[in-house]
């Protein structure tokens, strides 16, 4: 079996679609109808593009193993990671849409994925509307995060922002399997929390400097523990019910 922590950190275990299929809430068909549009899995080395911006894009990923980031690089140099992907996560659906793609997608550790191409998704509304149906309802907490990260990048502090950051993290990372109650093991640099909240990397440093002597968080050697997951939640006023939508079923049943 592989291990909690293995996935996140990018160290390969058994290959499976199963954990972002289980997310869908499909049946043992509707995962099969899903598994049968993939193409083979292929494995992709750490710090490779799987989507660039400004290139065509004809096919999803769903990342299967590992951690990526969806970024842009601003005329200056400077980047903007827009959020991380984690298992069981869609690469590109929305730059699918557009003649070029809008971002670009890279592995932050060593990865696997499994391609779709954008067609047969959308074929799913003809042959398999309920699949194609609960496929895209699962995209809306995506946006939810995207709205979240707004909310936070122009009213949060920069303590704030990293507290919400890792509160986020840990919920996520919790919902697919990778986390313990407070802690998880990811490849996590000031870097990449710096690009990710619009802070400098001396802001970030000083940051978690601040977590770590008022007994919040510890970073060690990419393992990250919240000691205090009530006071920092409270700090960053996280709520996680933006990273929990209602399934389809639970809508219809709300209208019968």
């Amino acid at each position: 079996m592989r291990s909690r922590s293995s996935a996140a950190s990018g160290r390969r275990g058994p290959a499976s679609v199963d954990r972002p299929l289980a997310s869908l809430l499909l049946t043992a068909d509707e995962a099969a109808v899903l598994r049968d549009l993939q193409s083979p899995n292929r494995s992709v080395r750490r710090g490779q593009e799987i989507i660039s911006e400004g290139r065509r894009c004809t096919t999803v990923f769903i990342l299967t193993e590992g951690i990526a980031i969806r970024y842009r690089i601003l005329r200056d140099g400077q980047r903007q990671i827009i959020n991380l992907l984690l298992p069981g996560d869609f690469a590109g659906v929305r730059s699918c849409f557009f003649e070029n793609a809008l971002y670009s997608i890279k592995t932050l550790t060593k990865s696997v994925v499994a391609p779709v191409p954008v067609g047969r998704l959308i074929r799913l509304f003809d042959t398999h509307p309920r699949v194609a149906a609960k496929l895209f309802w699962s995209f809306s907490c995506e946006t939810a995060i995207y709205a979240e990260h707004l909310v936070a990048l122009g009213r949060r502090s920069a303590l704030e922002r990293v507290a919400h950051f890792l509160m986020e993290l840990l919920t996520r990372l919790q919902l697919i399997g990778l986390a313990d109650e407070r802690s998880f093991r990811l490849p996590l640099t000031q870097e990449t929390i710096s690009d990710a909240l619009g802070l400098s990397i001396p802001y970030v440093n000083r940051v978690l400097h601040q977590l770590r002597d008022d007994g919040l968080v510890r970073i060690k050697d990419q393992q990250v523990v919240i000691d205090n997951v009530e006071e920092l939640s409270a700090l960053a006023d996280f709520e996680n019910m933006y990273l929990k939508p209602l399934s389809i079923a639970e809508l219809l049943a709300e209208h019968e």
